[in-house]
Order: C-alpha cells, then sequence, then structure tokens
C-alpha cells in the first residue's frame, strides 16, 4: 500500500498517495503561477478580514502578511515555477507562507475555499490585463489619428468587393479602424466594469461561518461590489468567456487591417512601404521582403477565436457549482491576453513607421470611372429620378469601356447625346476631389467632414 502524501494540504481524507500521473494530469503550476502577485494581494486581504473577527491576533498578522511579502519577492525573482510539486500557485505560496512562519501560515485558509480564492486571483489578474489592453488600444487609436492628420489631403480608391468604387481620402480611411477599435475599448470597459465585484467570502460554494466582511475585502482591493450568489460565484466564468469574445472582435478588427495592409504592400498595389525593422525576409530568395507581423496578426486571430469557442465548451455542460473542469479556463486566457498585447504593440509601432505610397494611391483613384456616382448624383441634381440617371450613367460606362477612352476624355458634345441635360458644369465634378470634397456630411470623405471627426475624437483624450 502506498503511503498517503502528506504534501498535500487535503491528504487528510485520504489513505493512499495521488498516483503520479494524475498529479502531472492535475497540476496546473506551469499555468497558474502568473497569479503570485493576485493571489498574494488577495491573501493580505483575507488575513485582514480573519484578524477583524479574531481569527488571527495582530502579530499573527504581520507574521502572515511579512511571510506573505517574501514569498512575493521570491515570485518576482523566479516567475517559473513550473516543475515544482505543488498542485497550483496557491498550494505553492501555502506550503512556503508555512515554512517560513509554521503552524500559524495554516490558518490563512480560515474561512476560504480555492474556489472562492481562484475567482478572485482572475478577476484581480483580468481587470489588471483589461487596463493594460485598453491603455495599448488608445495609443494605436492615437497613432491612426495622427497619421490621418498628417496625411489629411492624400486619397486612394475605396474598395467594395475589393472592386474600385470612391475615391475617399486616406485620413478617412484610417479613421475607420480608429472607430472599429473605439468599439473595442467600450466593449473592454465594459467587461472590466461588470467582473469588479469581489468574489472572496464565497467559500467553496455556500459562503462561510465567520462572519468575514467581504465589503470591507471589496474595499481594500478596489472592488466596486461584492458578488451577490455564493453558487454563482465560484461556477462563474462569465467575465472570461466576455474578455475573450471582445478579444475576438478586436482580433477581427486587426486582422481585416492587416490583410488590407498585406494587399497594399504588394507589388501589385504599391500603396504602402513597410518599415524593414517590422518585414523578414525568405531563406531563398534573396529579393523578398514579407510582411510576416501583418501575416502573423492575422494568422493569430485564429488563437483567440479558439479560445473563445474553448471556455465556452468548458462550460456549457457544468451543474452549479464548482467542477474542476474550470481548471482549465486558464491558458486560452493567458494565451489570449499575451496575444492581444502582442498584436496591438506591434501594430502600434508598424503603423509609427509605414511609408503611404502618394502617386500610387492617387493614380488609381485617377479611374474617370470611380466618378460615374458623381455623375448620376449631377443628373439627379438637374431633377432627373436618381434611377433613371443610373440608366443614363451606366450606358455611358459602358459605351467607355467599349472604346477604351476615359470619361475624362469625353466632350460635352458626346454626354450630351445620352442626354441634353448635361452642361458645361458637368466638369467641375469630374475630378477624384471634386468628389470628395461634395462628401462632407457629417462621418462623409471631405476633408472637412474629417477634419471635423479628428476635432471631436481629441475631445475625448
Amino acid at each position: 500500500m502506498v503511503k498517503t502524501n502528506k504534501k498535500k494540504m487535503w491528504a487528510g481524507r485520504f489513505s493512499e498517495a495521488t498516483h503520479p500521473a494524475v498529479d502531472q494530469f492535475t497540476a496546473s503550476i506551469s499555468e497558474d503561477y502568473r497569479l503570485y502577485r493576485h493571489d498574494i494581494a488577495g491573501s493580505i486581504a483575507h488575513a485582514h478580514a480573519l484578524a477583524q473577527v479574531g481569527i488571527l491576533t495582530k502579530n499573527e498578522i504581520k507574521s502572515v502578511i511579512a511571510g506573505l511579502q517574501e514569498i512575493e519577492q521570491e515570485c518576482a525573482e523566479n516567475k517559473n515555477l513550473s516543475g515544482l510539486p505543488d498542485e497550483d500557485i496557491h498550494m505553492y505560496i501555502e506550503r512556503r507562507l508555512t515554512e517560513k512562519i509554521g503552524p500559524l501560515g495554516g490558518k490563512l485558509h480560515t474561512g476560504r475555499s480555492r474556489n472562492d480564492q481562484v475567482a478572485l486571483d482572475l478577476k484581480l489578474y483580468l481587470r489588471e490585463k483589461i487596463t493594460e489592453i485598453l491603455n495599448q488600444l488608445v495609443l494605436l487609436q492615437k497613432g491612426l489619428v495622427a497619421q490621418a492628420e498628417k496625411q489629411i489631403t492624400l486619397y486612394l480608391p475605396g474598395y467594395t468587393h475589393l472592386q474600385r468604387a470612391q475615391p475617399v481620402l486616406l485620413s478617412h480611411h484610417l479613421l475607420a479602424y480608429y472607430e472599429m477599435l473605439e468599439r473595442d475599448r467600450t466593449r473592454y470597459a465594459d467587461c472590466q466594469k461588470r467582473l469588479n465585484q469581489m468574489p472572496l467570502g464565497a467559500g467553496a460554494l455556500a459562503g462561510n461561518s465567520f462572519s468575514l466582511n467581504r465589503t470591507i475585502v471589496a474595499r481594500e482591493l478596489h472592488f466596486n461590489d461584492i458578488t451577490a450568489n455564493s453558487m454563482d460565484t465560484v461556477s462563474d466564468r462569465d467575465f472570461i468567456a466576455e474578455f475573450l469574445s471582445a478579444s475576438s472582435i478586436l482580433m477581427v478588427h486587426l486582422s481585416r487591417w492587416a490583410e488590407e495592409w498585406v494587399l497594399w504592400a504588394s507589388s501589385e498595389f504599391s500603396f504602402i512601404t513597410l518599415s524593414d525593422p517590422f518585414c523578414t525576409g525568405s531563406s531563398i530568395m534573396p529579393q523578398k521582403k514579407n510582411p510576416d507581423v501583418l501575416e502573423l496578426v492575422r494568422g493569430k486571430s485564429g488563437r483567440v477565436f479558439g479560445a473563445l469557442i474553448n471556455i465556452l465548451v468548458i462550460t456549457k455542460g457544468l451543474p452549479l457549482s464548482y467542477n474542476r473542469d474550470l481548471q482549465e479556463d486558464k491558458r486560452p486566457l493567458f494565451d489570449t491576453v499575451e496575444t492581444v498585447l502582442q498584436s496591438l504593440t506591434l501594430m502600434t509601432l508598424l503603423l509609427s513607421e509605414v511609408q503611404f505610397n502618394k502617386a500610387k494611391m492617387e493614380t488609381a483613384a485617377s479611374d474617370s470611372l470611380l466618378l460615374a456616382t458623381d455623375i448620376a448624383d449631377y443628373l439627379a441634381q438637374k431633377g432627373v429620378p436618381f434611377r433613371e440617371s443610373h440608366h443614363v450613367v451606366g450606358k455611358i460606362v459602358q459605351e467607355a469601356i467599349a472604346n477604351q477612352k476615359s470619361l475624362s476624355q469625353w466632350t460635352l458634345t458626346e454626354f450630351q447625346k445620352q442626354t441634353p441635360i448635361f452642361q458645361k458644369d458637368l466638369f467641375s465634378v469630374l475630378t477624384p476631389r471634386a468628389s470628395i470634397a461634395r462628401r462632407n456630411n457629417a462621418g462623409g470623405t471631405a476633408e472637412r467632414s474629417v477634419k471635423a471627426a479628428i476635432k471631436k475624437i481629441k475631445k475625448k483624450w
């Protein structure tokens, strides 16, 4: 018979030690060691709560806090705690505390369970990481606005269906990504607000019997409120699912942007030139300059989408309350945090050094067929029903393509063969800049509208 493993904090109920393969299978310290600061912060707050109800004396709480602070320093100096015999970071800290201050270390777990302890650590961690993500998001948004201001008059074709559609200002195009990121920012802020409820005190699932003041603990840890139901508290991972959902949408936006700039950096477009530090070469083709950062941002989006599906599948079939399946919430969470922060940082750096190729963009936007809508609008302003004007201009486009003759080369007589409504003032419409300037409504591409949008954005900062 195998002897009981006394190193396990919960080993008293068991007559045999867990199998080594089980120890390896159930251990999570290789992932959750990242939570050491948050676990110690929560433990110190819990120690204060225990002192308030007389579980710890003044001298005992001093010893406990001093021991925890020493362990935090140890962890900071050796952050990779994988390979240790402990199941998780919580057991590691408790074991080290007991080694430092003796049996007193065992009193710290009075009135709490790893179930509410883990929920607390995850919320502290994620609250902190969302703040980091929000800060990096704003830096990227500011980079977009800076480039928009710098390139305020440069124009290029706008696309639908990846076909040239109408001329637009590059600044307007860049601000489209600003707006996507702004929605991402508000989603993260909402997620952070919802997760900011303090779970400690829920115990294993039924609460605790020591009259611990959860509100005071919440205040010490800067939570807005306490969770309302102990069973929900220990089984809730909605805040992780919501974070992963917000992250997935963000990565959709970054991936779309990356895809577009991969195209723009190609010889076929040549709209942008990426800075050398953000590209790589080929192992066989000496001429190559590959947009690997953009491609990896595009590719890493799949990891984040997978993380969201991961947490949804983990939680979808769990009865109340805590189940060990929830241990698997950490890897997708931690990986997503790292992926999102890296992607935002690199897109910010890449954006600051990109070069926009004015000649290529404006030449591409000078195709007169991009002004077909302006000609239709011209007729509509003269009183022609738009559907009729659309048909007339369609015929003009058909003839221009058949004769391989740009509309900018057409004479007034040629236009009037389609309808006598055309007059000399038509030619004031037939330039890309005129087309852009006419779209001066709020949210439009005209320079005046873009400057107003930038001004409105800056008022938020």
